[in-house]
Parts: C-alpha cells; structure tokens; sequence
C-alpha cells in the first residue's frame, strides 16, 4: 500500500512556523465537529499518521542523518564548516540545528496526528474489528515515533490526547526515559494483540502483529531487558510468517517493496504526487552529473565511510549489493572514486520523487537482535544464538562463526554483523548507543577524542526551549 501524506483538515498539529509551537487552527473550512464519524473518515485519519513517517523530520530526511551520518558507517559531502549536514557529522551539533528542529516537530506532527485517531475513534460509527485494527495501527505508529523521539534526545514530552489549547501546550514538560519507553511497551503490546499477521491487496504496508512484536523486541533490547528481548523475538521468528530472501541484492529494487523479509517499511509512491523518496537523489555523488542518477541533482549525502568499505570481508556478497566505491563518469569515460549506497536506486519521476521505500524493520535484524539478546540472557552464545547469525552470514556466502566463542567476542561479531547487513537503513548509531560503545568506537573512527558521553542523545532544538523554559530544558554538554 502507498499510504499518501493527505492533509488532514482537522489536525491538531506542532507547527513548523516561527512559533514552532501549536496550530490550532482548521485547514480549510471542515469543522472537526463533522469529521472523525465514520471508517472512511477514521481512515483518512490514520493515513495522515503514516504519512508523516515519510515527512522531511521523520524517514524523508532526518532519520538517516540521526542513525547513520552521526555513525562511523556514513558521512556527508559537507565535511566542513556549520551547516546542519556537517555540524551533526563532525559533531559540532548547536541547539538551533534545523535537522534536530526538522525531526522534533515533524515527529511530534505525526505523534499527534495517532492521538487524533485514538481520541477519536470510540465515537465514529463503524465496524468494531476495525476499529480494533486502526487502533493497533495507530498505537504502533505512535509507539515507532516516541522510541526514535527518545533515543534521539533522551526525556521527552509524553502527549498521548490531542493538544487543543496554547496552555496545555506550555504544560507538557519533558518526562524521564522511562516512563516513555513504558508507554511504548504498552502501545506496543496493545498493537500485537489488535493487528493482523498480515494483509492483501491495497491494505499491504500497514503494520502488522509482526511488526509490533518486532519493534516491541527492539524496545525491550534498547533497554536492556535481554530476558522479555529474547522471548519477543522468538515469537515472531517461531511464526513463520518472514523468511530471508535466498538473494540480499534482491532486497533492494523498488519494484521488490514489501517483499518476505519486510517486517515494515515506510511507503513511498512516484509519479507527481509528492509522496515519492528522495533518497537516491540525495545519496548519489554530488559532481556526478547524470552519470549515477539520470533525474534530478545529486546531493552526496550519507556516503560511505572507509571504516564501513573495509569492514565487509573479502567473500561477502553483501558489499556489491550496498555500495560501489566510484562510478564512470559518462563525460570523460574515466573512473571517479566517489563511494555511494546502491540500496535505493530507482530512476526518478523527477527530482527528489522515487519508489524507494525506507525498510525500518526486516527479519534479518529480528534474526540478529535475537542472537544479541540470547548472548546476555545466557551469559554466551546458545545453539539458537550461533544459528540466528549465522543465518543472516549463509545468504552472505560467508562461513559461519567459529564455535566457543566468549560473549564478549559473540557481542562484538553480532556489532560488525549488523553494520554490514544493515548498513545505510538507520540501525548503526542507535546500535553504538545501546551497547554503549558509541565514544570508543568514534573517537578511533576520527582518531582524536572527538566524542563523549554526552554525545549519546542529541541537542534539544532551542525553538522548544525558548517557547517552554520551564518544561524544557537543553540536554547536559550543549550549551548553545
């Protein structure tokens, strides 16, 4: 399904005006009155929530900045000087980064846009098993954007009804990480119970049971509790219902979206419309001309770094799928040594307007997370460990994991695993962070102590501060 980013004319939206703070105000003329009352409206409703995952601060943009060009895996063609791209790349981050402002208030649209559908939808006239379903859809949607909220910037305003006046808008202070993540699992547990294991036809795209009990594992991971981790992620590779493909090239042609080992994606649909995907656009070297990508200007953006080129092993399949190191420009017929992901290659409708889905869960990082969590929950790897990983190493073409390794050395083999498996697709920094190996693993990628440890969350945007002094305070290490 290609879930369109529709305005919604009631929606109680942050707004990203100079205010950066509510928009109470009706889009056009409709009432809120004479909305939200039956399955038609209540699905125009949700669908607004799934299109603001493809918003500029969520997948669009700001997410692939976050979690791979704040890693050692990426980087961006601005190397220098104090545009956003670079301040978050050289972590030189200030509190009046636009990405950080992008992602805080698109993130917060589309929290509030699930809000209006589960504050709603008790009322509108329609069948109950549906209303049960967009309810699971529209909890797993909000859960998804509070826990890329919270690993981004740590304590966070927890809004869970509709924001309906400027007041109760200057009253939501940021709350612990904790009490966050709590709602999360909660949303999340609610959703596995309410959604379906999967769909047919138009309804493909929409979150499922799985990807619920997936993001639920990953929740319970990112907090460390390794036992509930564990049990999670064996339920939804116990069902059966997702498998590797034989081919990891296979994985990556638009025209192969939503494929087996899709867990859930964001949609994305070409054609004019405004709901296509940037990301080849903004990934293909930036003096290529038309010789990588035939629409558009290229950006040069979340490139490959050395450290990611050099971690692929020499059989590994993998590395010709997910980069090239240069291409030939079609001018002089020489090589440029330019590296570029190859994973979302699609010829534009024009520019900045592709096919390419963001792929947020697939089952080989079920496959891998399960192999992380069972290392802690029996102090080393287990049988069901080693076969999780080595799994996901086969469809490579690469030998399996010696046997007897320690769990310190299974801990780092699974680190390296999920870089080069999941490389460009939002997982290295978030994975750096949770493990805790985010400063060491930097400062010997910019071989200087560049990194900290305040460094695991990101600024607060100073647009939020200076609306909510009271409520909202800048996270300790940035001063500015």
């Amino acid at each position: 399904m290609k879930l369109k980013n529709i305005a919604l004319a009631s929606l109680v939206a942050l707004s990203a005006g100079c205010s950066d703070f509510l928009d109470l105000s009706p889009k056009d003329a409709a009432n809120v009155g004479n909305f939200y009352r039956n399955a038609a409206d209540m699905q125009a409703a949700l669908t607004a929530a799934y299109g603001m995952l493809a918003a500029p601060g969520e997948y669009g943009y700001a997410y692939y900045n976050v979690s791979e060009v704040r890693s050692d895996n990426t980087m961006n063609w601005e190397g220098g000087g104090n545009l956003p791209d670079a301040e978050l790349d050289q972590f030189k981050m200030s509190s009046t980064n636009e990405i950080i402002r992008l992602m805080w208030v698109d993130t917060y649209r589309g929290i509030l846009a699930c809000n209006a559908v589960l504050d709603h939808i008790g009322n509108a006239q329609m069948d109950d098993a549906l209303r049960q379903r967009f309810i699971g859809e529209a909890k797993f949607l909000r859960a998804l954007m509070y826990f890329n909220m919270v690993r981004t910037f740590g304590d966070v305003p927890l809004v869970l009804s509709e924001t309906k006046s400027v007041d109760e808008g200057y009253g939501q202070a940021r709350m612990p990480q904790a009490e966050v993540y709590a709602q999360i699992i909660a949303d999340l547990a609610d959703a596995a119970v309410k959604l379906p294991a999967s769909y047919t036809g138009a309804d493909v795209g929409r979150a499922t049971r799985g990807a619920a009990q997936s993001l639920l594992g990953k929740v319970y991971l990112t907090t460390h509790d390794y036992t509930k981790a564990s049990a999670t992620l064996k339920e939804v590779i116990n069902q059966g219902t997702y498998k590797l493909l034989d081919d990891y090239a296979a994985l990556w042609p638009a025209a192969n979206a939503n494929n087996e080992e899709s867990i859930f994606e964001v949609q994305f649909k070409k054609g004019g419309t405004g709901t296509g995907s940037s990301f080849y656009n903004n990934f293909a070297p930036r003096n290529s001309g038309s010789s990588v990508i035939q629409v558009g200007f290229a950006s040069g953006r979340n490139i490959p770094t050395t450290d990611l080129i050099n971690a692929y092993e020499p059989a590994d399949t993998r590395k010709a799928a997910s980069l090239a190191e240069g291409y030939t420009d079609n001018i002089t017929g020489k090589f440029v040594a330019d590296p570029y992901t190859l994973k979302y290659r699609d010829t534009p409708f024009a520019e900045a307007d592709a096919d390419n889905n963001w792929v947020v869960i697939r089952y080989a990082d079920v496959l891998l997370m399960y192999a992380e969590a069972a290392n802690e929950v029996s102090n080393g790897p287990t049988a069901e460990a080693y076969a999780a990983i080595n799994a996901v190493r086969k469809r490579a073409k690469l030998a399996v994991l010696p046997a007897g390794l320690s769990k310190s050395a299974f801990a780092l083999a699974v680190e390296h695993e999920r870089q080069v498996e999941l490389a460009f697709e939002g997982h290295r920094w978030f994975d750096l962070v949770r493990t805790g190996r985010e400063v060491a693993v930097m400062n010997a990628h910019f071989k200087a102590p560049v990194v900290a440890d305040f460094n695991a969350v990101f600024p607060i945007p100073q647009t939020q501060i200076d609306v909510n002094p009271a409520g909202i305070r800048q996270n300790p290490g940035y001063t500015f």
